[in-house]
């Protein structure tokens, strides 16, 4: 969900099934916890991310379990219904990955992927705002330049039309 949605870690461990609005195919994130309490997400506002299909897959298996599927409950709750620590998460993380015999990441990379392809299908301002950052330079660490496949074709033709009248001006 983290590489699906771009949410934090403490946003993850917040979010309630009321958050989630399949029919829109939005992830509303309103809340945070860390250190213990529920706050306000960083940079204070709400804000809203779109829910692609993978993660709805995922979700939608969670959604049918035997408890905590109430609108109140927390979608990744521990098996009390409480979030998990921080510390317990990141240790299923780094199991997941030796048992996928992935190489270790942090789990804030997930946020990373989820940025690095957002920045590929929509404007800058809008992964500014599904990433909540306050300043769209923050945004800027996803933006890798890798140029199209067809870009030296294209930068080619568009070099050949706008010299094409000089050229033949010249004899060329």
């Amino acid at each position: 969900m983290a590489s699906f949605t771009g949410l934090r870690l403490g946003e993850l461990r917040a979010l309630r099934w009321r958050d989630v609005d399949f029919a829109g195919r939005i992830v509303h994130v309103r809340q945070n916890f860390v250190a213990g309490e529920f706050t306000s997400p960083k940079g204070k506002r709400v804000r809203s991310v779109p829910l692609i299909d993978q993660a709805m897959v995922v979700l939608d298996g969670l959604s049918r379990r035997e408890r905590f599927t109430g609108e109140d409950d927390l979608v990744f709750p521990s098996v009390v219904g409480e979030p998990f620590e921080d510390s317990q998460l990141r240790r299923r993380f780094t199991g997941a990955l030796s048992r996928a015999g992935l190489r270790k990441i942090r789990f804030h990379d997930l946020r990373h992927s989820f940025g690095t392809l957002a920045v590929q299908a929509f404007p800058l301002s809008d992964v500014q705002a599904y990433m909540g950052h306050a300043d769209e330079q923050t945004t800027m660490i996803y933006v890798h330049h890798v140029p199209k496949v067809d870009a030296a074709d294209r930068l080619s033709a568009l070099v050949k039309a706008e010299t094409a009248p000089e050229m033949q001006a010249v004899g060329a």
